[in-house]
């Protein structure tokens, strides 16, 4: 079997966080690089800010995550704080200049009360005026029809075992897709199946959730170019600051 220190592992080969290679990286650190202290909400094996860190950021940095294997990775930098848990069980309170949830992770937020919950300990964490940044896939795109075993990618893994991962689709209810990652054995033996969930909420949706939060959207992006959301965006990039 695959266990979850494998899978988080995995994950760094498959996600790199690298602003020279990905554009979204590169947006994401020009935000960070910017602010004095950066809350990481769900910062997975920590890739982002050990990256700010070791490119000089010498302000605070904080990264949650409710996966153990993930911040066990992440804590192999000890100068971040690093903290086990969801965005709604945070207590922070007006300690951070920016909070980040990068790799579409707001999209795991599925129920309404776990959207509001989550969005209230945010607003909470940032100082007055302090900015709010995520990204979710545009609805319009439809993301979810290219997970299929079809778009398979093969990886050698850290201990030098070759896999190959696929995602594939299970149920679309309305605007939330479930689906399976699974990664297996050249030969097809699957070594591991993960189930998840993501909401596809469009630009209205997500701005009536940040203004009942109490959030200003202070910027709106269709693309890591900063271009404008338009009928072929992919992606929904928002910047909300604390009211």
């Amino acid at each position: 079997m695959y266990s979850d220190s494998d899978a988080a592992a995995l994950y760094d080969l498959l996600d790199p966080w690298d602003p020279d290679r990905w554009p979204g990286d590169a947006f994401y650190a020009g935000l960070l690089t910017d602010a004095e202290s950066v809350l990481d909400v769900g910062c997975g094996t920590g890739a982002m800010l050990h990256w700010a860190r070791a490119h000089g950021h010498h302000g605070r940095l904080a990264g949650l995550d409710p996966d153990c294997a993930a911040l066990a990775r992440a804590r192999r930098r000890a100068d971040v704080e690093w903290v086990n848990g969801v965005a709604a069980s945070m207590g922070w309170d007006t300690e951070f200049e920016l909070a980040i949830m990068t790799g579409h992770a707001f999209q795991f937020l599925i129920a309404d009360d776990d959207i509001r919950s989550s969005l209230a300990a945010i607003r909470a964490a940032l100082r007055a005026g302090g900015r709010f940044a995520f990204e979710t896939r545009h609805p319009q795109a439809r993301a979810w029809e290219a997970w299929n075993p079809s778009n398979a990618s093969d990886v050698v893994d850290a201990a030098g075992r070759t896999l190959r991962v696929w995602h594939q689709v299970e149920a679309v209810r309305e605007d939330v897709v479930t689906f399976t990652g699974t990664t297996a054995e050249p030969g097809g033996a699957v070594v591991r199946v993960d189930r998840a969930s993501l909401r596809f909420l469009d630009a209205a949706g997500l701005d009536a959730f940040l203004a009942e939060a109490g959030f200003t959207v202070e910027a709106r992006y269709g693309d890591w170019g900063r271009g404008p959301v338009t009928s072929t965006s992919e992606e929904i990039i928002t910047i909300a600051r604390r009211a």
